[in-house]
């Protein structure tokens, strides 16, 4: 009753707003993580890349997202919402992606690029407007690490390529025996010549 009582007197008095703006909760973010600079008006700045790898960031505003009637799940709701996502951007003009993986990139994905350059990733696998976007980032994450990762040489061992050649062999001379065989068969079916 008393603590109604002095909130009824805090209001009805003339107390200046800086004395209320004075009170912080024991459980503040600056008491809690006394050492913390966080600052919401600050924008991050994207990771950049040392040794030309993809780091993985896809910068928001270098892409076209779009969002269009689903045929994924959803029953009736696919008919009121538009929860498919398409993101597009053009490969020749992306500079967030390394100069060596773009080239492989444009190569590995010729199907899925327009007559303009435009790579166009789609998802509707959800009933979520936001997941399919993720899902859709995700899925243009992939190519681009998967361009990257065919860039990279395979280490071949040099027991691996004497078993490789010794396999070769073995399959040459099969096949000779197999022609072989099939020539023995071929000649035995013909008629006998008075020579």
């Amino acid at each position: 009753m008393t603590f109604n009582g002095i909130i009824l007197l805090l209001v009805n008095s003339n107390v200046s707003r800086a004395t209320y703006s004075a009170f912080r909760s024991g459980l503040s973010l600056d008491k809690i993580y006394p050492n913390s600079k966080l600052d919401i008006t600050t924008v991050p700045q994207p990771p950049v890349s040392k040794d030309g790898k993809f780091t993985g960031f896809i910068p928001m505003d270098k892409i076209h997202v779009s969002y269009s009637r689903s045929s994924g799940p959803g029953g009736q709701n696919v008919n009121k919402l538009s929860t498919k996502a398409e993101v597009r951007f053009n490969v020749a003009t992306a500079n967030w992606i390394p100069e060596t993986i773009r080239a492989r990139l444009a190569e590995q994905v010729r199907n899925l690029t327009t007559k303009e350059g435009d790579l166009i990733v789609k998802s509707d696998r959800t009933r979520s407007q936001h997941l399919n976007l993720a899902d859709a980032l995700d899925k243009l994450r992939d190519l681009i690490h998967s361009a990257a990762k065919s860039l990279e040489a395979p280490v071949v061992s040099v027991e691996t390529l004497e078993k490789l050649r010794r396999q070769r062999e073995r399959a040459a001379r099969e096949r000779l025996k197999e022609k072989r065989i099939h020539s023995m068969t071929k000649q035995a079916r013909q008629a006998p010549t008075i020579d």
